[in-house]
């Protein structure tokens, strides 16, 4: 499961960077669970040919998240926006507490953003 929610992810991100063909393939296995032999005889081509493609595809997509980061960012930013909204439903005494809070997690949303 946690698999294909990564694959999710990464293609929901850098889908747009791979062909048209490597999309229509990709999103037949990961978005639509299709099995390998299904995409092959649809697509005319071998079952090898779609688990090689399948496994570039990730490989290159995984390859764009280790230099982009823009998955990491956004889990990151997501997080620090959750720890905002847990802010807003606690009870403070002190404003200046929240104040200080609030600015800590505005740098890290910052500090992602850059």
């Amino acid at each position: 499961m946690k698999k294909i929610v990564e694959q999710g992810l990464l293609y929901d991100f850098y889908g747009e960077l791979l062909t048209d063909h490597q999309k229509e393939i990709y999103e037949a296995a990961v978005y639509n669970d299709m099995s390998l032999t299904e995409i092959a005889d649809e697509n005319g081509i071998s079952k090898q040919g779609v688990h090689d493609l399948i496994k570039r595809c990730t490989n290159t997509l995984e390859g764009y998240e280790e230099r982009l980061h823009m998955i990491r960012r956004f889990e990151a930013i997501k997080a620090s926006a959750q720890e905002l909204d847990d802010l807003a439903n606690d009870d403070f005494a002190d404003a200046s507490e929240l104040k200080n809070r609030i600015r800590s997690i505005s740098v890290k949303i910052l500090e992602e953003l850059t």
